[in-house]
Protein backbone atom coordinates (compact mmCIF):
# COMPACT_ATOMS: atom_id res chain seq x y z
CA UNK A 1 0.00 0.00 0.00
CA UNK A 2 0.91 3.64 0.53
CA UNK A 3 3.50 2.92 3.25
CA UNK A 4 5.20 0.26 1.12
CA UNK A 5 5.42 2.68 -1.83
CA UNK A 6 6.94 5.40 0.34
CA UNK A 7 9.43 2.96 1.81
CA UNK A 8 10.53 1.95 -1.70
CA UNK A 9 11.13 5.58 -2.70
CA UNK A 10 13.04 6.30 0.52
CA UNK A 11 15.07 3.10 0.11
CA UNK A 12 16.03 4.08 -3.44
CA UNK A 13 17.17 7.51 -2.20
CA UNK A 14 19.17 5.95 0.65
CA UNK A 15 20.86 3.52 -1.74
CA UNK A 16 21.86 6.34 -4.13
CA UNK A 17 23.22 8.43 -1.25
CA UNK A 18 25.26 5.54 0.17
CA UNK A 19 26.88 4.86 -3.21
CA UNK A 20 27.80 8.57 -3.57
CA UNK A 21 29.34 8.66 -0.09
CA UNK A 22 31.24 5.42 -0.80
CA UNK A 23 32.93 7.02 -3.81
CA UNK A 24 33.80 10.09 -1.71
CA UNK A 25 35.38 7.84 0.95
CA UNK A 26 37.57 6.27 -1.74
CA UNK A 27 38.53 9.65 -3.21
CA UNK A 28 39.43 11.03 0.21
CA UNK A 29 41.51 7.92 1.01
CA UNK A 30 39.40 7.12 4.06
CA UNK A 31 38.89 3.52 2.92
CA UNK A 32 40.54 1.10 0.48
CA UNK A 33 38.79 -1.50 -1.67
CA UNK A 34 35.70 -2.84 0.06
CA UNK A 35 36.88 -2.13 3.63
CA UNK A 36 34.81 -0.05 5.99
CA UNK A 37 31.06 0.30 5.65
CA UNK A 38 28.24 2.82 5.45
CA UNK A 39 24.67 2.79 6.70
CA UNK A 40 21.71 5.14 6.77
CA UNK A 41 18.45 5.12 8.69
CA UNK A 42 15.41 5.05 6.39
CA UNK A 43 12.77 5.06 9.14
CA UNK A 44 12.55 3.77 12.68
CA UNK A 45 12.52 0.16 11.57
CA UNK A 46 14.54 0.11 8.35
CA UNK A 47 18.13 0.82 7.49
CA UNK A 48 20.24 0.72 4.35
CA UNK A 49 23.77 -0.71 4.66
CA UNK A 50 26.62 -1.58 2.32
CA UNK A 51 27.02 -5.26 1.43
CA UNK A 52 29.90 -7.43 2.59
CA UNK A 53 32.99 -7.56 0.40
CA UNK A 54 32.01 -5.45 -2.63
CA UNK A 55 34.31 -2.61 -3.72
CA UNK A 56 32.71 0.86 -3.48
CA UNK A 57 33.41 1.74 -7.09
CA UNK A 58 31.46 -1.31 -8.31
CA UNK A 59 28.39 -0.89 -6.09
CA UNK A 60 25.01 -0.76 -7.80
CA UNK A 61 21.83 0.35 -6.09
CA UNK A 62 20.40 -3.14 -5.58
CA UNK A 63 23.68 -4.21 -3.93
CA UNK A 64 22.83 -1.97 -0.97
CA UNK A 65 21.05 -4.10 1.62
CA UNK A 66 17.89 -2.99 3.40
CA UNK A 67 17.42 -4.49 6.88
CA UNK A 68 15.03 -3.98 9.79
CA UNK A 69 16.17 -3.12 13.32
CA UNK A 70 16.62 -6.83 14.15
CA UNK A 71 19.04 -7.13 11.24
CA UNK A 72 16.66 -9.19 9.11
CA UNK A 73 17.31 -8.58 5.42
CA UNK A 74 14.36 -7.00 3.59
CA UNK A 75 15.96 -6.31 0.19
CA UNK A 76 19.20 -6.27 -1.79
CA UNK A 77 21.68 -8.76 -3.27
CA UNK A 78 24.38 -10.38 -1.20
CA UNK A 79 24.80 -10.21 2.55
CA UNK A 80 24.92 -7.09 4.71
CA UNK A 81 28.22 -5.74 6.00
CA UNK A 82 29.87 -7.86 8.69
CA UNK A 83 29.61 -4.81 10.99
CA UNK A 84 25.79 -4.79 10.87
CA UNK A 85 25.50 -5.45 14.64
CA UNK A 86 27.71 -2.45 15.36
CA UNK A 87 25.57 -0.13 13.21
CA UNK A 88 22.30 -1.39 14.73
CA UNK A 89 23.62 -1.03 18.29
CA UNK A 90 24.56 2.61 17.61
CA UNK A 91 21.17 3.44 16.07
CA UNK A 92 19.43 1.84 19.05
CA UNK A 93 21.40 3.80 21.65
CA UNK A 94 21.58 7.10 19.73
CA UNK A 95 18.23 7.88 18.07
CA UNK A 96 19.55 11.27 16.92
CA UNK A 97 21.95 9.61 14.47
CA UNK A 98 20.69 8.85 10.97
CA UNK A 99 23.98 7.79 9.37
CA UNK A 100 27.13 5.86 10.29
CA UNK A 101 30.42 5.56 8.43
CA UNK A 102 33.05 3.05 9.51
CA UNK A 103 36.49 3.88 8.06
CA UNK A 104 39.94 2.33 8.06
CA UNK A 105 41.82 5.59 7.53
CA UNK A 106 45.57 5.43 8.22
CA UNK A 107 46.16 7.70 11.22
CA UNK A 108 42.89 6.81 12.97
CA UNK A 109 43.85 3.14 12.50
CA UNK A 110 47.31 3.87 13.94
CA UNK A 111 45.75 5.41 17.06
CA UNK A 112 43.39 2.41 17.28
CA UNK A 113 46.38 0.05 17.03
CA UNK A 114 48.12 1.91 19.88
CA UNK A 115 44.88 2.02 21.92
CA UNK A 116 45.44 5.78 22.11
CA UNK A 117 42.50 8.10 22.49
CA UNK A 118 42.76 11.26 20.39
CA UNK A 119 42.97 14.31 22.64
CA UNK A 120 41.06 17.47 21.72
CA UNK A 121 44.06 19.50 20.52
CA UNK A 122 42.01 21.21 17.80
CA UNK A 123 38.72 23.05 17.80
CA UNK A 124 37.13 20.74 15.23
CA UNK A 125 38.03 17.68 17.34
CA UNK A 126 36.34 19.34 20.32
CA UNK A 127 33.29 20.12 18.18
CA UNK A 128 32.70 16.56 17.01
CA UNK A 129 33.66 14.87 20.27
CA UNK A 130 33.29 17.24 23.21
CA UNK A 131 36.56 15.80 24.55
CA UNK A 132 38.86 12.95 23.55
CA UNK A 133 37.80 10.50 20.87
CA UNK A 134 37.91 7.29 22.93
CA UNK A 135 39.01 3.79 22.00
CA UNK A 136 36.52 0.93 22.40
CA UNK A 137 37.91 -2.19 24.08
CA UNK A 138 39.14 -4.75 21.58
CA UNK A 139 36.74 -7.43 20.36
CA UNK A 140 36.66 -9.40 17.14
CA UNK A 141 35.09 -7.54 14.20
CA UNK A 142 31.43 -8.37 13.59
CA UNK A 143 30.70 -9.51 17.15
CA UNK A 144 28.00 -8.34 19.55
CA UNK A 145 30.81 -7.70 22.03
CA UNK A 146 32.42 -5.18 19.67
CA UNK A 147 29.06 -3.47 19.17
CA UNK A 148 28.60 -3.16 22.96
CA UNK A 149 32.16 -1.93 23.51
CA UNK A 150 31.75 0.71 20.80
CA UNK A 151 28.55 2.28 22.17
CA UNK A 152 30.05 2.22 25.66
CA UNK A 153 33.20 4.09 24.57
CA UNK A 154 31.45 6.56 22.28
CA UNK A 155 29.65 8.29 25.14
CA UNK A 156 28.28 11.63 23.94
CA UNK A 157 30.72 11.95 21.03
CA UNK A 158 30.01 11.63 17.29
CA UNK A 159 32.94 9.24 16.90
CA UNK A 160 34.80 6.35 18.47
CA UNK A 161 37.91 4.33 17.61
CA UNK A 162 37.73 0.52 17.48
CA UNK A 163 40.88 -1.00 19.01
CA UNK A 164 43.21 -2.56 16.39
CA UNK A 165 40.66 -1.86 13.69
CA UNK A 166 39.52 1.61 12.64
CA UNK A 167 37.07 4.41 13.35
CA UNK A 168 33.30 4.93 13.47
CA UNK A 169 31.78 8.33 12.67
CA UNK A 170 28.12 9.22 13.12
CA UNK A 171 25.84 12.08 12.14
CA UNK A 172 22.33 13.32 11.54
CA UNK A 173 23.01 12.82 7.83
CA UNK A 174 25.51 10.99 5.63
CA UNK A 175 27.14 14.33 4.82
CA UNK A 176 27.66 15.06 8.50
CA UNK A 177 29.02 11.54 9.15
CA UNK A 178 31.50 12.09 6.29
CA UNK A 179 32.67 15.41 7.78
CA UNK A 180 33.09 13.68 11.16
CA UNK A 181 35.14 10.89 9.49
CA UNK A 182 37.42 13.50 7.89
CA UNK A 183 37.87 15.35 11.19
CA UNK A 184 38.64 12.08 13.01
CA UNK A 185 41.39 11.30 10.50
CA UNK A 186 42.80 14.84 10.59
CA UNK A 187 42.73 14.82 14.42
CA UNK A 188 44.51 11.46 14.51
CA UNK A 189 47.10 12.73 12.03
CA UNK A 190 47.81 15.85 14.09
CA UNK A 191 47.91 13.78 17.28
CA UNK A 192 50.49 11.39 15.76
CA UNK A 193 52.64 14.32 14.57
CA UNK A 194 52.56 16.10 17.93
CA UNK A 195 53.20 12.87 19.85
CA UNK A 196 56.34 12.24 17.79
CA UNK A 197 57.63 15.84 17.55
CA UNK A 198 56.99 17.51 20.87
CA UNK A 199 54.63 18.64 23.58
CA UNK A 200 51.05 19.47 22.66
CA UNK A 201 48.49 21.46 24.64
CA UNK A 202 44.85 20.35 24.80
CA UNK A 203 42.15 23.01 24.62
CA UNK A 204 40.84 24.40 27.94
CA UNK A 205 37.99 22.22 29.28
CA UNK A 206 35.49 25.05 29.33
CA UNK A 207 36.22 25.99 25.70
CA UNK A 208 35.76 22.34 24.69
CA UNK A 209 32.23 22.49 26.19
CA UNK A 210 31.45 25.76 24.38
CA UNK A 211 32.70 24.38 21.05
CA UNK A 212 30.76 21.13 21.46
CA UNK A 213 27.53 22.93 22.38
CA UNK A 214 27.88 25.30 19.45
CA UNK A 215 28.39 22.35 17.11
CA UNK A 216 25.48 20.23 18.35
CA UNK A 217 23.01 23.13 18.47
CA UNK A 218 24.07 24.84 15.27
CA UNK A 219 24.49 21.66 13.29
CA UNK A 220 21.22 20.06 14.33
CA UNK A 221 19.32 23.24 13.45
CA UNK A 222 21.03 23.43 10.08
CA UNK A 223 20.17 19.78 9.42
CA UNK A 224 16.56 20.62 10.23
CA UNK A 225 16.71 23.34 7.60
CA UNK A 226 15.94 26.32 9.85
CA UNK A 227 19.45 27.68 10.26
CA UNK A 228 21.19 28.57 7.04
Amino acid sequence: GMYQKMLEIQSADARKSIIEIGLKLLNKNLVAGSWGNISMKIDKDSYAITPSGRPYDLLREDDIIIVNSDGTKLAGFGIPSSELLLHLAIYKKYPMFNAIIHTHSIYASACAAMHRQIHPLLEDTAQISGGSIKVARYALAGTKELANNAVEAMGTSNAVLLANHGAVSCGKSLDEALIVAEIVEKSAHVYCITASVGESFPLPTNDIKILRNFYTEHYSKRQGGDDK
